[in-house]
């Protein structure tokens, strides 16, 4: 009975045992940027201020970004006359690392990467094209979780994976969706409505799973989740407590919504509604495929909140 108690009270402290908290306060200097346009602080897609340039002043640290606008995972699997994580992003980090242009100790760096909307989005698997040998979501997922995997290798440490926001809110997934500069061919916008939600919780369960399998092969790593799903989800669900602009807040719409014609040039400036000043921040999105600056800054608060070591609600760390 004893060796039985014992062992009781040893199981009921293994979850506290195992917790992990990411890297320590204070720990992090630096915030280095890998992604799409959704990361991108050149071009960007808010038409203010991107969220890595937010988070890196409110947590005052040092910002390295490498997102590049749209930018899929690999070329290899689906193919974007645009810059790659894996073809680009990574190289150019890499590049800039061994010649000494930049100086980035591994364990005052935090690594991200938000990547997914171009992989699943018009163009590639939801529509079905530019795709490389049948590739699926399993593939795209396995991409982006070896990320870390490669930049590991190259001394890096401390890593928060991004994962998908609600996509099936994006205006250009809406049921009734409107012909925008993103896409002007016919569709059935139920089925894409339907098929980017699926595909969407596919990307987030398979990326959950191996993140949670990673910390055994890589020691002394901080790998992390934050979950941007859940966050958009709850600015959807109750946009006052995260919109703060002087329009009637605005879950649907955008700040900038471009009506196309079917068939219409995508090089065409389709008929525009668009919101300035102050109103701005009534929308939880930009366009038709992009978060809101409103949006940007909510991201930046929280993930400043993990880099500063004041945990957040939506980052989970797995070692």
């Amino acid at each position: 009975m004893v060796r039985l108690s014992f062992l009781a009270s040893l199981a009921s402290l293994l979850p506290l045992a195992l917790a992990a908290h990411g890297p320590a306060p204070g720990q992090i200097k630096n915030l280095a940027t890998f992604g799409d346009s959704y990361t991108d602080v050149v071009v960007v897609s808010n038409g203010g201020t991107q969220w890595p340039v937010y988070a890196s002043g409110y947590a005052h640290v040092k910002l390295f970004p490498y997102a590049r606008s749209g930018a899929p995972c690999s070329q290899l699997l689906t193919p974007r006359p645009w810059p790659a994580v894996v073809q680009d992003e990574i190289p150019l980090y890499l590049t800039e690392l061994k010649n000494g242009s930049i100086k980035v100790p591994a364990q005052e760096t935090l690594y991200t990467l938000w990547i997914g909307t171009n992989d699943l989005g018009p163009n590639t698997l939801v529509s079905g094209a530019s795709v490389v040998n049948n590739t699926n979501i399993v593939d795209v997922t396995s991409c982006a979780v070896g990320w870390i995997n490669t930049l590991y290798e190259h001394g890096a440490r401390n890593f928060l994976f991004q994962n998908m926001l609600p996509s099936e809110h994006l205006p250009i997934y809406a049921p009734d969706a409107y012909f925008s500069r993103y896409w002007s061919a016919p569709r059935n916008a139920t089925e894409w409505h339907m098929s980017i939600g699926e595909l969407t919780a596919a990307y987030n369960e398979i990326a959950k799973l191996k993140l949670q399998a990673l910390p055994s092969s890589l020691p002394g790593a901080h790998i992390g989740l934050f979950d941007s799903h859940s966050l958009f989800t709850n600015i959807l669900t109750h946009p006052a407590s995260y919109l703060n602009g002087t329009a009637p807040l605005n879950t649907t719409g955008a700040v900038n919504a471009c009506v196309f014609q079917e068939n219409e040039s995508l090089s065409d400036p389709g008929v525009c509604t668009t919101a300035t000043g102050s109103a701005k921040d009534s929308f939880v999105w930009y366009d038709e495929l992009h978060p809101s600056e409103q949006s940007d800054r909510i991201v930046a608060r929280e993930i400043a909140n993990v880099i500063q070591g004041k945990g957040s609600q939506y980052a989970t760390w797995f070692s």
